[in-house]
């Protein structure tokens, strides 16, 4: 049984239909990637799946439906670290992995955890009290996924983490998920622009082009699928 499972999954945003009918599935330790120009409906996939946005069809997470409240569905074990990574600007470093945790009630874990993301994330230790506003990009996207973190997931949910960073620092995030696929079993359901990155760092991939999945499969062989090369790879 996957663990995350869409089936014949719409949403629209008023009169725009924005998914029409996603079946897509992530398995338990699985880093899946989505990928599609812009407007495919990448971004309302991933808020379907965190229910911010009203939809219809079906969605399961753990063989149970999944809850239609944004908390709730925190609450079950899936975190969201949206496009523009979401850190709230005026808060402190600390205050922003604090908020990360809000849903869960086992304080011993939480100080775990939190004392375990600084270690990981060093340069976050360094600037704890600092406003998360003045962070670079990079450190802002380090930020948001050590939130996320935070709220010990079961499975991630990351809109376009390369966006506005320097290759090297994009290189470095995505090392880090690797480690958390490998080590932690977390599974990660990506959007990513960067089709060569995404494809690379992941297992299976799904290519949306107008609200619908176009081609899905392993992604090495996405990687040498025709039209998926012509694209999105550029060769």
């Amino acid at each position: 049984m996957p663990l995350l499972e869409l089936r014949g999954v719409a949403a629209r945003y008023g009169a725009l239909q924005a998914l029409r009918g996603i079946d897509l599935s992530v398995d338990e330790g699985e880093i899946v990637a989505v990928l599609g120009a812009n407007g495919a409906g990448k971004t309302t996939t991933l808020r379907a799946i965190s229910a911010t946005v009203k939809t219809s069809g079906d969605l399961v997470f753990a063989g149970e439906r999944l809850p239609r409240r944004p908390e709730a569905v925190a609450r079950v074990g899936i975190a969201h670290v949206p496009e523009g990574r979401g850190t709230f600007a005026q808060l402190s470093v600390d205050e922003n992995l604090r908020l990360g945790a809000h849903v869960r009630r086992d304080r011993a874990g939480v100080k775990a955890d939190y004392d375990r993301t600084l270690q990981r994330f060093p340069i976050l230790a360094e600037r704890r009290g600092q406003a998360a506003g003045t962070l670079s990009g990079g450190e802002q996207q380090q930020l948001a996924l050590a939130r996320a973190l935070m709220q010990r997931p079961r499975l991630l949910l990351l809109d376009e983490p390369s966006l506005g960073l320097a290759p090297r620092v994009v290189a470095d995030f995505f090392a880090v998920i690797g480690e958390l696929n490998e080590q932690e079993g977390l599974s990660v359901l990506v959007v990513e622009q960067n089709a060569s990155l995404a494809l690379a760092s992941s297992a299976r991939a799904y290519v949306l082009e107008v609200g619908r999945v176009a081609v899905a499969g392993a992604s090495a062989e996405l990687q040498r699928h025709e039209s998926v090369r012509r694209s999105y790879l550029g060769y």
